[in-house]
Order: C-alpha cells, then sequence, then structure tokens
C-alpha cells in the first residue's frame, strides 16, 4: 500500500483543514481529536508522510513517541490524570482508519469509561482542553 497524500492528517498539516494544535516540533504535529474518546484526546503526527508504523522510519517513530512522551506529561498535570492510554492502529484490519502514522494519547482517570468512538465532540470544550495542555507544556 502506498501513501495517500490526500489523507485527512496530510491536509491539516498543508493548512488545508483547520485543527486545534497544542504542540509541534520540526518533526511531529499535535492536535486535539474531533471525537474525542476521553476529555483531552490528542493525536500526535510526524509532519514527514508515513501510512503508518509498518513503513515509518525509525527516526519518525522516535520523533513521535518522544512527542508522544511530552504531550503526555503534560496531560497528567493539565487534567490531573492518573495515567494515559496509547493507542496505534496498523492497517484496516488493524483498525486503522486514517492511513497517516498516528497516536492516540488518552488522559485517564480511574473508574472513568472511555466515550465510544465516532462521536463527534464539543468544540468549545475541545479548546478548552487544547489551553489547558498548552498551559501545562508551558510550564
Amino acid at each position: 500500500m502506498s501513501y495517500d497524500n490526500d489523507n485527512i492528517f496530510a491536509k491539516i498539516l498543508r493548512g488545508e483543514i483547520p485543527s486545534e494544535m497544542v504542540y509541534q516540533d520540526a518533526d511531529t504535529f499535535a492536535f486535539m481529536d474531533i471525537m474525542p474518546r476521553a476529555e483531552g484526546h490528542v493525536l500526535v503526527i510526524p509532519k514527514s508522510p508515513a501510512r503508518n508504523m509498518l513503513d515509518a522510519s525509525p527516526e519518525q517513530l522516535a520523533a513521535c513517541l518522544a512527542t508522544v512522551q511530552k504531550v503526555s506529561q503534560a496531560m497528567l498535570k493539565a487534567f490531573g490524570a492518573a495515567g494515559i492510554t496509547l493507542q496505534q492502529f496498523n492497517e484496516a484490519a488493524g483498525g486503522q482508519e486514517v492511513f497517516h502514522l498516528h497516536y492516540h494519547v488518552l488522559p485517564r482517570h480511574e473508574g472513568i469509561r472511555l466515550n465510544p468512538p465516532g462521536v463527534m465532540g464539543d468544540q468549545d470544550l475541545i479548546k478548552a482542553s487544547a489551553d489547558k495542555i498548552r498551559t501545562a507544556l508551558q510550564a
């Protein structure tokens, strides 16, 4: 399978589709999921093309995981979370829906279940969550 330059995350990276960015560096981009499974659900992607971890370079994987760690630590502070859930899917059979490498980072609290998948989130709450994460990243 080849990389599709018209996937939604490639369009976000090009600025063709808006997103609520929480962090970026030279190699990665982290933004809010518009269908959050938990308050503060963030997606971390490489800025360079990679369909998923099966075809990504070791450098892309390392850069993404460094950003995942940074964002996760900020989430713990921002939401008083007890932990995080990290999800990453590869190919349709593995549950992947957008074919650009991405990591789902979800702050978690004891006894609180994840929201159902595929439900559009409240954009005001998503923006407020992004503000909390950005503030924690700056601290």
